[in-house]
């Protein structure tokens, strides 16, 4: 595999397969085994991290591609966590000698690979950035785009396997403080621009806009989950579509009640 190919597989990943936690908020929470993520994908499903890049990385490992999981962090807040396991990061190693950052589960991360060399790299408008973690002196830290949904991200060098995270996802995905658990998100990348619903507010931000919409029905707000992002959640009952949009629409009026903040 040559890196445009890499490339391919890994834009047509992020812009098919939306990365969304609407299982988890509901109270299902679905399992990271890399064949059960494969098998939700195939279903019509997303994920977050660990589904999106546990499967990647069965479909890389499939093609025989040379890649590693690594025990990484993502930095929501001001205190960076370092790699703490609450994110699965990816490698992937060419014939040609190149190193590769390829990341599907970053919501609103880079829609290509970025090469596994430190430095300040632009794509369609969006920056980011890879330099030396401050935790581990072989590994690396990401840098997000200043408008992404998180501030960056530190990555182990030392190889992982899913065992590795199951502990964090029984946590991420179950904890009554989990933002997982606490708040419904989808997003999707795409060459240009990143589309999100989170809770009742439709967006999206391209390389020099933002555009954004509140979503005031439960028909218009399963219709941009199910049509416009694509997620095969029609096979819901009724009465269990009614209680997710109800949940999601109490967070959104206490949410702007307290002045959106």
């Amino acid at each position: 595999m040559d890196a445009a190919t890499l490339a391919a597989i890994a834009r047509a990943h992020v812009a098919t397969v939306p990365y969304e936690n609407v299982d988890i908020y509901r109270g299902e929470p679905p399992g990271i085994e890399p064949v059960s993520c494969v098998d939700r994908i195939v279903a019509g499903r997303g994920g977050y991290c660990f589904h999106l890049n546990g499967a990647l990385i069965t479909l890389l490992e499939w093609l025989q591609v040379d890649v590693t999981r690594h025990v990484s962090g993502v930095q929501g807040g001001p205190d960076a966590p370092g790699p703490n396991g609450n994110h699965l990061g990816i490698t992937a190693r060419l014939p040609d000698g190149t190193e590769w950052f390829v990341d599907a589960g970053l919501g609103d991360g880079p829609s290509d690979p970025l090469p596994l060399v430190f430095g300040t790299y632009d794509q369609h408008g969006f920056t980011y950035e890879l330099r030396h973690s401050s935790f581990d002196p072989r590994g690396w830290r990401f840098e997000h785009d200043p408008r992404g949904a998180f501030v960056g991200a530190d990555f182990s060098s030392r190889p992982a396997h899913t065992e590795d995270f199951l502990a964090m996802h029984e946590e991420l995905s179950t904890a009554p403080t989990s933002g997982f658990v606490r708040v419904l998100a989808i997003m999707r990348r795409t060459d240009s621009s990143v589309d999100i619903l989170r809770g009742c507010v439709r967006s999206t931000i391209t390389g020099s806009t933002t555009e954004a919409a509140d979503v005031d029905s439960e028909s218009d707000w399963w219709e941009i989950v199910i049509d416009e992002f694509g997620l095969a959640y029609g096979d819901l009952p009724a009465d269990e579509r009614t209680r997710v949009w109800s949940m999601v629409r109490s967070a959104h009026e206490t949410w702007d009640a307290a002045g959106r903040s």
